[in-house]
Order: C-alpha cells, then structure tokens, then sequence
C-alpha cells in the first residue's frame, strides 16, 4: 500500500516517470498480504512492524525490524515486472542499527521473475544486491554487487557505512551511461563508471594455455662469478665494507661461532646427582592401562621439587660464549648473469571468450525485492522502500519521509529516548512492567527499612544510648546536684581553715572577715554580704587561694 505522499508524487510525475515499488508500512498488518516469508530455514528470524525504541512518530516510523539474534531472515515482496533498459534505475531504503551491531547485514536484493518467494535464501540467484553489511571493526562496508552472466560482481571500492544507531539513507543510482552513484543520508559517497569499478568486461588478450616454459631457460638475474677467487685479505665486517682491512693471518673458518668457557666454574650447591625431571608421586597408574597392548606404564615426569631452591640439578657442563676467532664462511660476490632473460611469462593471445556489451548497466527483469540476511543483533530496523526510474521523484519521497523523520528521531533519542525505549519494549513484551517494577521499588524498601525508626514503644536504655551518641545536653540527676553541692561546702571550709592559719594571733582583718561572713550567713542580699566578698578579694590579692564566688556555692553556704 502507498502513502498518500506517495500518491501526491505520482500526480505531480504525471505518467511518464515511474514507480516500480514502494513500501511504507503505513496500513498496520496489511503489509502481510504484499509480503511473503521464506521457509527455507528451519527456524527463520521473524520480523515485526515497530517503530523501534525510539523514534519521532510512532506509527509514520514503524518498519520491519529483526527480532531475534544469530538468525537467518528471508522475506520478500512482489511487484509488476520491469526493465531498465534505457533507463536510470534508483534503489532506496532506510536502515536503523538500534544496537551496536556485532555482525549482521542491512541489504537488500533485487530478484527477477523465477523468484520462489517461500523457498528465498542465501544461494537464490539475483540481479543487485545493495546495503551496508557490519561484522567486527574490520567490515564495515557498503555493498554493490551486480549479477552479470551469471556470476556475482562485487565492487572495487570501499565504500565505508555508517555504524551508529540512527537511521540511515541508502539510494542506488545507475543510469543507463554505464555511471552509478551512491548516497548515504542523501549525500553522495561514490561514484564512477560501471566497467571500471567492476568487473563487467573480459580481457581482450589472455595468457597462452598452450605455452611452454623453453628448455634451458634461466629465470635466475644473477649467479656466483666463476673465475673470482678469495682474495687473501678477505674480511667480512659487521655491517660496511672496510676497502682497507686484509685478512688477518689468524683467519681460520674452521673455527665454530661459539666455544666452551674454560674459565666457568660449577656453583656452589649444584645437586649432581639429583635429576632435573624425575616421575610424578602423585601420578597412579590408570585402571584400563593393559601392558600387553599399551606396554609398561610409567609415571610422568616433572620438575625436580629440589631444583627450585638451589642452582641447578643434573650433570654441570660449562657454558659456552661467542668464539672471539669466528670468521664466517667466505662466500664470492655475485656478478650480473649473462645468461638471464627476465621472468618467462607464456605469450599472450586473444581471448576467445572476449565480446564487447555496450549495456552492461541493463539487468534482466526486475519484479521483487527481498531481505535476505544474517545477523546477530536483533531491532534493525527496514523502512521507505522505493524503486523507481527517476532520481527527482525519489528526492521528493525522501524529502517526505526520512528528512523529517531524521531529525524527529535523533531530537526524541536524546530527549525522551529512554522512555520511547521502555514502551516499545514491553509492547512487546508485557512481562518486562514487573522487572521494572521490581528494580524501581527495590531501593525504596531497603532505604525506608534502614532509615525509618523502629516501631513500638522507646527504651530508656534507647535514650541513654542516643545521648551518648550524639552527646545531647540534659539537666543533672538530684543525686549529681546533691554531690556537687557537698563538694563546695567542703572546698569553702578548707579555704577557710587557711585563711585561720594564716591570720593567727589576733589579726583583726580575718576577724573582720569572719563576722563578716557570719553576718552574710545571718541575712540574704545585706551589705554585710557585699564586704565579706571584698575580704575574700583582699586575701587573694595576699597569695591566699581563691574563693568561689559562683551563686550556687553561696547558696550552699548559707543552707
């Protein structure tokens, strides 16, 4: 079914430009009907119309997304067969990666007539075969492959897909000059001539099958000099020629390029007689070994446990350095080979099989398109499928559809993506509100149990334990006032029995005192009060110790 879009481009085309096919999934369930699944694998991957996790209108959007990972998909749909013969032919569609893809493939195939649409599969023959296909980071490419005389013919370009997980644009053009374009998002990525990019043509010469390599002929550019002989000042230096050096009186190429190391001595601690490797203790002998038919039965063997700790086990042999009289071997130079006459190649002729087609663009009939893949991801999505023989009427569809819909999407991706993506999820899958659910709810009950105070009536030993915590203030006991209060009484008759020592002999100035106190003790708030603390100023002024003057320790005083 056409979109009313679709229709509006048909009435501004008028008749003469032509819409071979094209589908929007625009009538819900009806695409069934135009669409036939292919029964050729056992389990096929099936396909469901979503608009995927997210996008910008949720029904305008919908396609044919994969729903299952590691699967083959098959599905295909029919339409009035057509020629491209002198014509531009235009192929597009849409293609929505939600995940990162592992390895699956996003073409499609363009089929003739002979299409058996429940029996499509990986070997059934076709005319174009046109997408992006992504497996690991080394393949991520676009296909063009063009079916010509019977064998598939790929392209000699790398034309690079894009890999993230928006919606993509692919078009497909090939016009009836032997040129083609390919677009992605719109914008074209390549371009070029048929017969260059593929492999169209034949070799108008091949080589001879017939030829023969002639007997004696020398493929070798350079041999050993016969008549040089070794000069008797030959020396060989490490790494340039040395014009003046002549060979030492020494020279001996007998000698070897390593020898014994007289000088080493055996380690102290070397275990001679230990063995490097001796037989597993812990290895026991297998119930079905038969001696007769698999021989004797020995342990494996394994590292000497007792080697680990000292410098080494079994017979010691001195090491061996690099020999300081080491030569080498004297080898001639090598001159131009007068005999060589290059690399025998058989002549070439004419190929039989050679003929010129001025139309390799042209295909044969064209009348379903189909997708036929493999991938291990699920949710890509298909959409906005077109053909058609004219690149206007194309623009004005993708105009339509995916410029709007390319901004819709990535604007609902990245504002409410996430929301979008839980709805269409458990659309499909109902039971994913409880595991939502659960994961939502899950945080709030830990937190409200550990937060949240204990229910039932509060323990004194619960307050006690709270004060001390958190070092509340609170109001004294009786029993600590009653204490504190006996403490002052005692410290002020201390004082005072200095303050005896101190003035004995009749001193007049702690009489004063005295009676001055006692006349405090007799009224509350009197003068008399007033002077008894000037007395206690004056005893401090003397050295005496300091009485308190706190109104508790006086009210004590006076009780």
């Amino acid at each position: 079914m056409r979109s009313l879009a679709l229709f509006l481009l048909l009435g501004i085309a008028y008749a003469d430009p032509t819409i071979y096919f094209s589908e929007e999934f625009d009538d819900g369930d009806g695409y069934l009907n135009r669409w036939f699944t292919s029964k050729h694998n056992s389990e096929p991957g099936v396909f469901r119309l979503t608009a995927g996790s997210f996008y910008g209108d949720a029904e305008k959007d919908k396609g044919l997304q994969t729903s299952q990972d590691a699967r083959f998909y098959g599905i295909s749909a029919k339409f009035d067969k057509f020629s491209n013969e002198g014509k531009t032919l235009v192929v597009q569609f849409t293609v929505k990666h939600e995940q990162s893809i592992d390895c699956g493939g996003g073409y499609v195939k363009l089929f003739s007539s002979d299409l058996d649409h429940t029996d499509m599969h990986g070997d059934t023959p076709y005319n174009i075969m046109f997408g992006p296909d992504i497996c690991g980071p080394g393949t991520k490419k676009v296909h063009v492959i063009f079916n010509y005389k019977g064998k598939n013919l790929l392209v000699k370009k790398d034309i690079r897909c894009s890999d993230d997980i928006y919606t993509h644009l692919y078009t497909l053009i090939v016009k009836p000059d032997n040129t083609y374009e390919v677009k992605i998002d719109n914008e074209k990525v390549e371009s070029g001539n048929l017969e260059d990019d593929w492999d169209f043509l034949l070799s108008k010469k091949i080589p001879d099958p017939n030829a023969k390599k002639p007997e004696g002929w020398d493929d070798r550019e350079e041999i050993d000099d016969t008549t040089d002989t070794k000069p008797e000042d030959w020396d060989k230096p490490e790494h340039i020629p040395d014009p003046e050096a002549k060979k030492p009186d020494d020279w001996d190429e007998s000698e070897p390029s390593a020898i014994v190391d007289e000088d080493a001595v055996k380690p102290d601690g070397w275990l001679e007689d230990e063995e490097v490797y001796i037989p597993d203790p812990a290895a026991v002998k297998p119930e079905d070994w038969d001696d007769e038919m698999d021989g004797e039965w020995e342990a494996p063997r394994i590292d000497n446990p007792k080697c680990k700790d000292g410098p080494g086990c079994g017979k010691w042999e001195k090491p061996t350095i690099a020999n300081p009289k080491y030569k080498g071997t004297w080898r001639p130079p090598t001159i131009d080979n007068p005999n060589y006459k290059g690399e025998w190649k058989p002549r070439r002729i004419s190929n039989p099989d050679y003929f010129e087609d001025a139309n390799p663009y042209q295909m044969t009939p064209i009348d379903a398109l189909g997708l036929e893949l493999w991938s291990m991801t699920d949710d890509i999505v298909f959409d906005n499928f077109i053909i058609s023989d004219n690149a206007t009427i194309v623009e004005e569809f993708t105009a339509i559809t995916w410029e709007t819909k390319n901004i819709q999407e990535k604007s609902s991706s990245s504002a409410g993506g996430w929301w979008n993506a839980i709805r269409s999820s458990t659309d499909e899958r109902p039971w994913l509100w409880a595991v939502y659910a659960m994961v939502l709810l899950l945080p709030v009950v830990l937190l409200s149990f550990y937060l949240c105070p204990k229910s039932g009536p509060i323990k004194p030993e619960d307050i006690d334990a709270h004060k001390k915590k958190f070092d509340d203030p609170t109001p004294d006991s009786p029993e600590v006032i009653e204490e504190e209060e006996e403490d002052a009484v005692k410290e002020d008759e201390e004082k005072e029995e200095i303050g005896k020592d101190e003035g004995a002999g009749g001193d007049q100035e702690d009489a004063g005192v005295g009676n001055t106190v006692e006349a405090g003790a007799a009224g509350d708030g009197s003068p008399a009060e007033d002077q008894a603390d000037e007395g206690d100023d004056e005893r401090d002024a003397e050295g005496s110790p300091k009485k308190s003057n706190s109104p508790r320790k006086r009210r004590t005083r006076k009780e």
